[in-house]
Parts: C-alpha cells; sequence; structure tokens
C-alpha cells in the first residue's frame, strides 16, 4: 500500500493503494505508522524532510465510502485512525510536503492542508473539501485548517458548496503553493523538501514552529470526543444515497 524511499535527508512516502489510494483505515493506520517511523529516524539525523506523494493522475479519493457507508464500528475504525493521521501531519516535527500527482478530493485535501508546503500536477485535476456534496458535515477543524490557508472569506465561499479547484484555481486561492507538470510533481517536490532539509536546523525548527503553532493549537484538544463528532448520526440517509450513486459508478 505504500512505497517508501529516501532521497538522502527526505523520506518520500507514496500511496500506493490501487485504484485511487482511497483512505481505508488499513490504509490510514499504514500512512501514521510510515510518519512516526520517518519521525524516529529524524530523531537520529537520517531524516530531515518528508514527502506524502500519490501515483499519476491521484493523490487520495479520499476516505473509502465502503467503510463509511459501513457504520458502526468499521467506520469507528477509519475516522479514529484518520483523526491520529491528521494529529500526527499537523504536530510532525520535520517538515512534510505534499506532491499532489493528481486528483485529491475530500479526505485527499484534509492530508494536503496539513503539511507544510503542496505542491499540484497541472492538467485536468481537482481538490477540495467537497463533503458536502456526498452529505457529509468537515467539520470544525478541517474548516480551520482549510481556513487557515485560503482566508475567512474564500473558505466560507467555497466550503459549504463543496467546490472542488482546478490547480491554476487552488494556486490562486492559496490552497497550494506551487502548480507544475505532472511529470515535475513529485520531483519538484523532493526538491521543495530538500531546501527545508539544508536550512540552519535550530534556525529552521524555530521558524516553523512559530508559522504552524496556529495549526498545533487546532489539535490540543482531548480525542476523546472524535467519536461523538463522527458518530453513526454523522452518516445520514442522504448521505447513504449519495454515496450507494458514486458506488454504483464504478
Amino acid at each position: 500500500m505504500l512505497e517508501i524511499t529516501d532521497h538522502g535527508p527526505v523520506r518520500e512516502i507514496r500511496l500506493a493503494r490501487a485504484p485511487v489510494n482511497a483512505l481505508s483505515a488499513d490504509f490510514v493506520e499504514a500512512i501514521d505508522a510510515a510518519l512516526d517511523a520517518a519521525f524516529t529516524a529524524g530523531e537520529g539525523g537520517s531524516v530531515r524532510a518528508v514527502v506524502i506523494a500519490g501515483q499519476p493522475g491521484m493523490f487520495s479519493a479520499g476516505l473509502d465510502v465502503r467503510e463509511v457507508m459501513a457504520g458502526g464500528a468499521p467506520m469507528q475504525r477509519l475516522m479514529l485512525a484518520f483523526w491520529s493521521l491528521q494529529q500526527r501531519i499537523a504536530r510532525s516535527p520535520l517538515p512534510v510536503v505534499a506532491a499532489l500527482t493528481g486528483h485529491a478530493p475530500a479526505g485527499g485535501t484534509v492530508l494536503a492542508i496539513l503539511c507544510d508546503h503542496r505542491v499540484m500536477a497541472d492538467g485536468d485535476f481537482r481538490m477540495g473539501l467537497n463533503e458536502v456534496q456526498v452529505g457529509l458535515f468537515p467539520g470544525e477543524i478541517i474548516h480551520r485548517c482549510f481556513e487557515r490557508l485560503v482566508g475567512t472569506g474564500r473558505a466560507a465561499a467555497l466550503l459549504p458548496r463543496g467546490a472542488m479547484l482546478s490547480p491554476a484555481q487552488a494556486l490562486a486561492a492559496g490552497l497550494v503553493d506551487e502548480v507544475v507538470a505532472p511529470e515535475r510533481t513529485l520531483p519538484r517536490a523532493l526538491e521543495l523538501a530538500a531546501e527545508c532539509a539544508a536550512l540552519p536546523p535550530i534556525a529552521y525548527r524555530r521558524t516553523r514552529e512559530m508559522v504552524r503553532a496556529d495549526l498545533v493549537r487546532l489539535f490540543e484538544g482531548p480525542s476523546a470526543g472524535i467519536l461523538a463528532r463522527f458518530g453513526d448520526d454523522w452518516v445520514t440517509d442522504e448521505t447513504r444515497a449519495r454515496m450507494a450513486t458514486i458506488l454504483s459508478r464504478r
């Protein structure tokens, strides 16, 4: 499900769960464990930055629809795993660069907005928090993470519509930092991560902690209430109807 490659001080974690890198509980837990291993290696200095990449044309299609539809214990496990992964990225001691190699709706965008930098492939790709389009509520913390990048007014305009943005629109909105040719997406993300890794470590760490302090604070509350926020009532009848339509197209 993952392909892990070290490029000097930069560790690449490539999402490889065919066909669309859907975020199942197993997959999310694997990503979380891979990041934990990278951060542990970072304590010894062998890893100084991380790149999370997708496959050509697809970063991640978001949460696994079948596990969300299942409800009960499977969905609760998925949501707890996804919450843990979000915290892991937000609190990362190392810079994390997202190589958005293609589409990144919903959960794919959630992963990206928690990273330090985002490089997106140019082309007929879309990203955005489109949860409302499938009858889901994105939640306050995800809203604030999104707002942190695009601003209050733009978040208010985009989030309720579940708007999906092209690479050019995402760049203009501040949702991504760079848009490059598809074949340059991963190389550029690796270059950017290497630039971060080469900076004077103490000064870089202090500056990075300063600019990400607001993001970290969003995740300081207790995680015990996560199931209450995303319990069985998170998936409504309209959610099931919307997701059933999605599954019927596959």
